[in-house]
């Protein structure tokens, strides 16, 4: 089975700093139909403008994922932590029994777009921590985070995996049939089975084995392998 997620009904935030794209209720979007798909509770497409960023703010008991598109953005958080993420980078906060962090676009001219992801941890309470990464710039499936502690990976607290995926042509995504697989488009064009996708599209797989993925040239996913859930519903 596979549930679209389609782009034209993500929420949508802008002030004048900032432009989001929720595919999931955020903030002050709302849509009982879209309250993420098994662990992952958040996904948000962001650019912020330069100067502009997030301020001062605490979470708590969520993993919390950016990735970093284009651009550069500058995390400040209580644990004494200031670094930059720049473009193919990738950020893991746990903010377990509570965080609180900042995050500014440092530059004077350029925009800087971003994804980012939360997601449910199996624990509550876990002590903050934080981890960066390079991503490898090859083409194929990428992961850049896992709760079983992939070689290379970013540590999740949580049985899930996610990577990004880049490369025409078709592409075979892991994804054990008890599991649930989310994919999010972050450029280009991907087909699965029928269903063509585009930027800022989503879809859920569920009782699917190892689906396959055909990408345009200039094509990125972001893919989500997933504890099993119930079934969203979707219209």
């Amino acid at each position: 089975m596979l549930i679209h997620y389609a782009a034209a009904r993500r929420g949508y935030t802008h002030i004048d700093w900032l432009d989001s794209y929720h595919s999931f209720s955020f903030g002050d979007f709302f849509d009982a139909e879209r309250m993420g798909v098994s662990a992952l509770r958040v996904l948000n497409d962001d650019t912020v403008h330069a100067g502009g960023g997030f301020g001062a703010h605490p979470h708590r008991d969520m993993e919390i994922l950016t990735y970093v598109v284009s651009g550069v953005i500058e995390h400040r958080d209580s644990l004494g932590h200031v670094q930059r993420i720049g473009a193919g980078e990738v950020q893991r906060m746990s903010a377990g029994s509570g965080i609180v962090h900042s995050e500014y676009n440092p530059e004077t001219q350029a925009s800087a777009h971003f994804l980012q992801i939360w997601i449910k941890p199996a624990q509550q309470n876990l002590p903050p921590s934080y981890q960066q990464a390079t991503v490898p710039q090859r083409e194929g499936l990428v992961w850049l985070a896992s709760g079983d502690d992939l070689p290379d990976t970013l540590h999740l607290h949580q049985d899930a995996r996610v990577g990004r995926v880049r490369g025409a042509g078709r592409h075979v995504l892991p994804l054990a049939a008890q599991r649930t697989g989310f994919l999010q488009v972050v450029s280009g064009r991907a087909q699965i089975g029928e269903q063509t996708l585009q930027a800022g599209d989503g879809a859920a797989l569920i009782d699917v084995s190892d689906p396959v993925v055909e990408l345009s040239g200039d094509a990125e996913v972001i893919w989500f392998d997933l504890p099993r859930a119930p079934t969203p519903r979707m219209q």
